[in-house]
């Protein structure tokens, strides 16, 4: 999946030398990294960490399948992982080479606070996860939370905001453990023209329950085009983890993803 996305990433960047640009094209790549875009939008994203603390031997890459969907003053956002742990280590509890599976489903929806066509848009509402993880790839628990997001995007060269969302397991018992996690994810892009800008949006994920966290710190590169009726937006991102407690965590990892958003077609 790695490999593909990387191959897309290059197809479109390439693609956006040959695409001319409408008059509408600044407000196009400014909404492209706004995540309350009035807009249906399917991302790819994916992380690949190549080494996980406490464990010598051990890999990850998770692909995230993300769909969005606007509904009156809603924002739907639906989000499936798809996980990979590889392990060439030598110990014999842990020799089983590679495994994958898929992740516990997400959704929230978020209701704009703010008016559409603010500079700067406040989202906030519910949040839920289903345990339909396979292959020990879940927390077996039903979650429920919140989210809420804002995207600054008056300044024509620098955008910013940020993603909080908070959940905890609907059930407490001794067969399952509780989920207690925080994730703040701030975000800042930085425009170079012609669709090209710097980025940065790391996820620093703490889980209370049992006092272990994980802060990155990221800077990439991305690349935004309208080919058609669809805005693509492409970017690499590495990011390393500033400070860390617990196992499993990665030390570095690899943020890539191709996001789109689809246009109504003008009559």
């Amino acid at each position: 999946m790695l490999k593909r996305i990387y191959l897309i990433i290059i197809l479109i960047s390439t693609c956006a030398t040959l695409q001319a640009q409408d008059k509408n094209s600044n407000k196009q790549l400014k909404q492209a990294n706004n995540p309350l875009a009035n807009m249906k939008a399917f991302n790819i994203q994916h992380y690949y960490a190549p080494n996980l603390s406490g464990v010598d031997g051990m890999s990850g890459g998770t692909t995230m399948l993300r769909y969005a969907q606007p509904v009156g003053r809603f924002l739907v956002r639906a989000t499936l992982p798809i996980s990979t742990l590889s392990y060439s280590g030598s110990s014999p509890d842990m020799d089983f080479g590679s495994k994958s599976g898929l992740g516990d489903l997400n959704i929230f929806a978020t209701y704009l606070l703010t008016d559409p066509t603010s500079s700067t848009q406040i989202g906030i509402g519910p949040q839920l996860t289903m345990p339909t993880g396979t292959n020990s790839f879940s927390n077996d628990t039903w979650n429920l939370g919140g989210a809420l997001v804002v995207f600054a995007g008056g300044n024509p060269r620098i955008q910013g905001g940020g993603l909080v969302t908070y959940e905890h397991s609907l059930t407490d018992n001794s067969e399952t453990p509780v989920t207690n996690k925080l994730i703040v994810q701030p975000f800042a892009f930085i425009q170079l023209g012609n669709g090209t800008y710097l980025r940065g949006a790391p996820s620093a994920i703490f889980d209370i329950e049992r006092g272990e966290y994980n802060i990155p710190l990221g800077i990439g590169i991305g690349k935004i085009v309208k080919i058609n009726n669809t805005v693509y937006n492409v970017f690499i991102e590495p990011q390393y983890s500033i400070a860390s407690k617990g196992m499993y965590q990665p030390t570095f990892q690899l943020f890539t993803a191709i996001n789109m958003q689809f246009l109504k077609p003008r009559n």
